[in-house]
């Protein structure tokens, strides 16, 4: 069976600007490598095809002057790194979202320049989600190039960890697990889509396309709830969340949160992902192996869908 993952990361030393994530620091020379373990994992566990995405949001940091030319700078690198196994790996773009005119621009570049399938945009955007007005040419080119959006975590904002993360218990400063990786980042995440709905984004750009991981970043729970108290528009939060919104499995392995996930957005809308190289290939493959449904549903979630929103060959 053909499988394809989409939230798999790299980052590389010669580019990088910041002081990484400690969990992105101990995968360093994961995050740098693209054809030698990383490939030879994908073959061992029957992976056809990653699409790579760059881990840090060192672009949010420079100076506009300077934001273009650097992700334009990253996005090449990472075409060339791959560009010998263009049957194995495909990419979405790293933008610089701090100045969204270029961003768009960038974004066009690289789908028709070096066959990206999107872009993967991190966190907020120094403390503003993607529903200010200012971030609007992104959405107005995935809409017209039919390309998604993919919206991962972030590290949150200091005011935002000072005040929910820091001095737990008997500790002095942020607490990592809870602010990131552990529970912070994926409920904010949450909030950036119900965000985008309450603001009319979905709406306003009925054709574009956002992808989530991490089964959903905790809205699948609170499904039914929200829909009855989220009101914007002509469509309903599940109408529109079953037409525009579609989840990855992305470090999540456990089937009954597949199930719950299933039961809310549906089986069209789910997509294999392993969140490489934080989680192995071989976890994912387990979990994709065990899943308890028709061969052709687990089609679906292994490439079918994938292949249909990416348009992959």
């Amino acid at each position: 069976m053909r499988i394809v993952t989409l939230e798999e990361h790299v980052s590389f030393p010669e580019l990088s600007i910041s002081k990484p994530t400690a969990a992105a620091q101990h995968m360093q020379a994961k995050l740098a490598d693209i054809t030698g373990e990383r490939l030879s994992s994908m073959r061992a566990t029957g992976i056809a095809m990653q699409v790579l995405s760059v881990e840090n949001t060192d672009v949010y940091a420079l100076p506009d002057s300077e934001a273009p030319a650097f992700a334009t700078k990253y996005n090449d690198l990472l075409a060339e790194k791959m560009k010998d196994h263009r049957e194995s790996f495909t990419a979405f773009a790293l933008l610089p979202m701090t100045t969204p005119a270029a961003a768009a621009d960038e974004l066009e570049r690289t789908v028709k320049t070096h066959g990206f399938q999107g872009a993967m945009i991190k966190g907020t955007i120094l403390g503003e989600f993607l529903d200010a007005p200012k971030f609007a040419p992104v959405f107005e080119r995935a809409q017209q190039l039919n390309v998604p959006l993919y919206i991962h975590p972030g590290v949150p904002p200091q005011a935002v960890i000072d005040a929910y993360y820091s001095n737990v218990g008997d500790t002095t400063g942020p607490n990592e697990a809870i602010a990131c990786y552990g529970w912070g980042w994926h409920s904010e995440t949450a909030i950036h889509i119900l965000r985008l709905f309450a603001a009319g984004i979905f709406d306003k750009y009925p054709d574009l396309k956002i992808i989530i991981g991490h089964m959903g970043e905790m809205l699948p729970m609170m499904w039914t709830r929200m829909n009855g108290i989220f009101k914007q528009g002509k469509r309903s939060l599940i109408e529109t969340f079953k037409a525009q919104l579609f989840i990855t499995t992305s470090g999540i392995f456990t089937q009954p949160q597949l199930q719950l996930a299933i039961d809310t957005i549906g089986i069209d809308n789910i997509l294999f992902s392993i969140d490489y190289p934080f989680s192995t290939n071989q976890m994912g493959i387990d979990f994709l192996h065990n899943i308890q449904l028709p061969a052709e549903q687990i089609a679906k979630i292994a490439h079918g869908n994938a292949d249909r929103l990416l348009r992959l060959k």
